[in-house]
């Protein structure tokens, strides 16, 4: 029986027993989290079940991709098995109750490791936990363990970690981006439903574009970042990395809130982002901004964001030019926020990082004082005055990357080099900058079978509207729905 027919039987109210029999592992982790949170609510699938299957998967596709640094099955269970108590009894924390997701490895988790892909912190346990994670365990999500990532988050392809290089599921030969990449790899070989990652300059919104998933970079202040080892205090974010923008919606309402003990933290009223999916998009405003973001692309993401905006154009209102405001300097707010978190530490153990991450931090070592405030002070006008762009649109519309991933030999021979890379604004950084919700989805694919993906952004604080429009296009595709070989 084919798993379409299997997810209808179950969703019309199939018996817990005929559940089990249809489904194989392999079909219980295909399944979106809003899938599997529907067949915990109706007690067809346990959260034992979602878990020992992903157990079962990682088991299966860790070694081939190197996704997961950290895997907390025993705990995992157990909370697997408290959650299934309670569904018993009828009492459900929230739509993720049951699912299991996975952390990108510099959130903390109470008594597990938190690396951030570094020798210097492999044997670091963290004390309490991160809020997000606070607010997923307390909403019933089940943590399955820590995903690898580049060391301290400073890149963006995943091969440079002190635990390896982590593969792209659609060709292993491939980085899978990053700085987030062991999140997208994860979800999107389906060894979790859902994963965080974490973003400072398109961490979340790269991987999710070359793992061919959906990743949601929320308003700078919508979520906390406490307890997450940070890259760039005032340009760091923590958001969603999950199959779909629906998926992303309901992760998103689970960790989005104010957090007293954040200084970053927004007390800005959370709304009810599923009410999103699914409302209307046809009164939208789409703003291209050209310059810059369509100058110099690959040739095969090229035609795909053509395609991809002829959709857009025919589920929305209008489409008009959208230039955004020059922000060039931005790079001396990473140099300087970098090397202040590392200083200490470098001083004593530099040998313990990655080439390429010390040579970053030396370079940050040689910010000016003068030139780094003059970048924060700048940034704080970019967003105090950004909402004036969306009084004439809603929703902006950029590639994610502007070529497809090079191979993981080619990273490393280009992160072996004794010459530091540029530091350039990509097309997803602008999104860091200005603090504007901003998410990738699927919009393609190259001759060569790597995904491509589409940016969609919003005014401060319109989620909503940006996840409306990213499951409006994946209604109108099929993008989404094409499974990478390992699945």
């Amino acid at each position: 029986m084919s798993s379409v027919i299997t997810r209808r039987a179950l969703f019309a109210g199939a018996a817990a027993a005929a559940a089990r029999n249809l489904f194989a592992a392999e079909e219980l982790t295909s399944l979106t989290i809003g899938e599997a949170a529907s067949l915990v609510r109706k007690k067809a699938v346990s959260p034992v079940e979602l878990v020992k299957a992903c157990l079962a998967r990682m088991e299966a596709l860790n070694p081939k991709l190197n996704a997961f640094i950290t895997v907390t099955g025993e705990s995992a269970l157990a909370q697997a098995k408290q959650l299934e108590a309670e569904a018993a009894k009828g009492a459900f924390r929230s739509p993720l109750h049951g699912v299991p997701i996975a952390l990108k490895d510099n959130i903390d988790v109470q008594g597990v490791r938190t690396t951030a892909g570094s020798a210097i912190l492999a044997d670091n346990v963290a004390r309490e936990d991160a809020d997000v994670t606070r607010r997923l365990k307390a909403a019933g999500a089940v943590l399955l363990g820590k995903l690898n990532m580049h060391e301290f988050a400073i890149g963006g392809t995943t091969v440079v970690s002190y635990f390896g290089p982590v593969k792209n599921p659609w060709k292993l030969a491939h980085h899978p981006g990053g700085s987030s990449g062991g999140s997208g790899a994860a979800v999107a070989s389906q060894m979790c439903y859902g994963a965080l990652g974490t973003d400072t300059g398109g961490s979340i919104r790269g991987p999710a574009a070359y793992c061919g998933i959906a990743g949601l970079k929320p308003t700078y202040g919508r979520v906390s970042i406490r307890g997450v080892i940070p890259m760039c205090w005032s340009l760091d974010h923590v958001g969603p990395m999950c199959r779909t923008a629906g998926d992303c919606a309901l992760m998103l309402g689970a960790i989005a809130g104010y957090d007293p003990l954040d200084t970053t933290s927004v007390d800005h009223p959370v709304d009810h982002y599923m009410s999103a999916i699914g409302a209307p998009v046809s009164r939208f405003r789409l703003g291209i901004p050209h310059a810059v973001f369509y100058d110099k692309l690959h040739e095969e993401i090229s035609k795909a964001m053509e395609a991809a905006i002829e959709v857009l154009r025919k589920l929305t209102a209008s489409t008009v030019e959208a230039p955004l405001p020059q922000m060039a300097g931005m790079h001396w707010i990473g140099n300087a926020e970098i090397y202040a978190y590392h200083a200490d530490q470098f001083a004593r153990t530099p040998n313990l990082y990655q080439p390429q991450t010390r040579r970053s931090i030396e370079r940050g070592k040689q910010a000016g004082a003068a030139e780094y405030l003059k970048a924060r002070r700048e940034v704080d006008l970019l967003r105090r005055t950004i909402p004036a762009v969306f009084e004439h649109l809603d929703v902006l519309v950029t590639p994610t990357n502007d070529k497809p991933p090079e191979t993981i030999e080619e990273a490393l021979k280009r992160a072996a080099s004794e010459t530091p890379p540029p530091i350039v604004l990509s097309s997803r950084s602008p999104f860091n900058i200005l603090g504007l919700p901003t998410i990738s989805v699927p919009c393609g694919f190259t001759s060569d079978g790597l995904p491509i993906g589409m940016q969609i952004s919003g005014a401060p604080w319109a989620e909503a509207k940006v996840l409306a429009l990213a499951h409006a296009y994946e209604q109108a595709t099929r993008w989404h729905l094409r499974k990478q070989p390992l699945a």
